[in-house]
């Protein structure tokens, strides 16, 4: 099935390519990264070579196995489909709905809201509370959904996708300096995943694309 390397295309600060990194790391699938970077030369997403790839003008994007595919969550699905060890989806029918009802509510909930094309529309003086709005509204709603699904990790005591969705939500909130105290589950959870290895590997701060001041 594999034609060489898979090959992904991803910004280090980007927090749906970080979903997809952390996804390959605890698959350790073997690829190549090609960095776009989202705000040099005008954004070089827009490159019309990028553009041919992913109409969308977004990263990540994923070649592999012959195709190549947009959008976090479906690449992570595709992952799951094709290399299901260790699983990001519960077999439980109930619990796997529920991951991707938390996966859904992240990535399509919050964190497009305080994206870097939405705060450009918003004006400079505006960003961080626009921001701190959309993060806080959905994790207000998160932290509630979390005390009936969580278990060690989001949904019970294995890591899921919703997990590689939480941590670049929260890495965000904190950039926007949100106040995390009302979120005691999502704090816990944040921890938990912070210290697996796959989570540490794709961290922003240890991309090939991180600028020096931004290395840990």
């Amino acid at each position: 099935m594999q034609v060489g390397k898979p090959i992904l295309y991803s910004y280090f600060r980007s927090s749906c390519s970080w979903r997809v990194r952390i996804a390959l790391a605890l698959k350790n699938m073997d690829y190549e990264m090609i960095t776009i970077n989202l705000t040099k030369d005008g954004g070089q997403q827009f490159s019309e070579e990028f553009q041919a790839l992913n109409p969308m003008k977004q990263v990540p994007a994923l070649k592999i196995d012959g195709i190549t595919i947009g959008q976090s969550l479906a690449i992570i699905e595709y992952l799951e489909e094709t290399r299901p060890t260790p699983r990001l989806l519960p077999q439980d029918p109930k619990k796997r709905a529920h991951v991707r009802m938390i996966s859904h509510l992240l990535a399509s909930g919050i964190q497009p809201l305080q994206n870097l094309s939405v705060l450009k529309q918003v004006g400079q003086e505006n960003q961080l509370t626009w921001a701190q709005r959309a993060i806080s509204s959905g994790f207000n709603a998160l932290e509630q959904i979390l005390q009936g699904t969580a278990g060690k990790y989001c949904v019970g005591d294995e890591v899921s996708m919703a997990d590689l969705c939480l941590a670049p939500q929260v890495a965000n909130a904190d950039r926007f300096k949100v106040d995390l105290t009302p979120y005691p589950t999502i704090s816990r959870i944040n921890k938990v995943t912070a210290g697996l290895e796959a989570f540490q590997v794709s961290h922003p701060c240890r991309q090939p694309d991180t600028p020096p001041e931004l290395r840990a």
